[in-house]
């Protein structure tokens, strides 16, 4: 089974930021999160692997609920890894689609 990578643009007000980038720390397909203002500047990169160690988490929402206080809109590039779905044979599938 191979591993499909993409990458998810969300846009966000200040004030929603803290609770989106939390749900997105508790998803687990979700490798990294990227935080840029509405000019594409980014703010903070987050290794979702590191965030989601409890400990680990707190200062980053934060540190991230600070920066919420300063900017009104943000652009969270959220890159996630999904495992792709394998294709049966059409032999396969008739063969399980059988009484």
């Amino acid at each position: 089974m191979s591993i499909e990578h993409f990458v998810e643009e969300i846009q966000v007000l200040g004030r929603d930021l803290v609770d989106r980038v939390k749900a997105l720390i508790h998803e687990g397909n979700v490798n990294r999160i990227i935080i840029k203002d509405d000019k594409g500047q980014t703010f903070v990169e987050i290794p979702v692997t590191v965030a989601a160690v409890g400990a680990l988490a707190a200062p980053v929402l934060a540190a991230i609920g600070a920066l919420s206080a300063l900017v009104a809109k943000f652009k969270i590039v959220v890159e996630r890894s999904e495992p792709k779905p394998t294709a049966q044979p059409e032999s396969a599938q008739a063969q399980s689609k059988a009484p």
